[in-house]
Formats: C-alpha cells, structure tokens, sequence
C-alpha cells in the first residue's frame, strides 16, 4: 500500500509539474514566487523593526504577482484562481494610492512648518 501511495505522489507530480510543463507554467512559478515574496518582506522588516510593520515593498509584491497570478488565471481559465485574485488586484493599488497620498501630505506639511 505504501509502495503504491508513493508511486501514485510520483505519477501526479510528474503530471503536473513535467508532463503539462509550459512557458505558461514558469509564469504562473513566477507569479506566486512574487506574490510569496511579499510576506519574506513583510517578515524581514517586522523582525528589523521589533514589532509587526507592512512595507511599502509588500503592496509592490502583491500588486506584481498578483497581477501575473490574474493573467496566468485568465489564461489557463482558472475561475479559481480568477476569482481569488481580480479584487485583490484593486485593493493593492488602493493601498498604494494611500500610502503615497499620505507620504504627500505629510510632505506638504513638513514644507509649511519649515
């Protein structure tokens, strides 16, 4: 039983990592590798800060492989993966438009007092 369970892994991860292997796979590795990526950055700056902080290079990250995990989505007609990602997408560029609006007023206020 356990020889077969662990043929059956093999057959499966064969199937799905070289038999269906494609330009489109890679993108989709990079895609979530990106999308990863933003909580290696999130973590780094928590521990450097001693407390729990988002970076501005988290809602990069989840801006760029979200995005690329939405194409790749759309392209492999993934109703999963395009439903998980398409609002995503919106709230991280809205989390980028505030931060730098606050990053400008505060800017602009620094500029009034000196």
């Amino acid at each position: 039983m356990l020889i077969q369970l662990s043929r059956d892994i093999g057959d499966y991860l064969y199937d799905v990592f070289v038999a269906k292997f494609d330009l489109w796979l890679v993108f989709g590795i990079v895609a979530q590798v990106l999308f990863a990526m933003r909580f290696v950055v999130q973590w780094l700056a928590s521990e450097k800060e001693g407390r729990s902080v988002i970076p501005m290079a988290f809602w990069f990250f989840s801006m760029a492989g979200g995005l690329l995990t939405l194409i790749y989505g759309l392209v492999k007609r993934e109703p999963i993966i395009i439903i998980g990602q398409v609002l995503s997408v919106f709230i991280y560029v809205r989390n980028l438009q505030l931060i730098l609006k606050e990053r400008r007023e505060a800017k602009a206020e620094r500029q009034k007092v000196s």
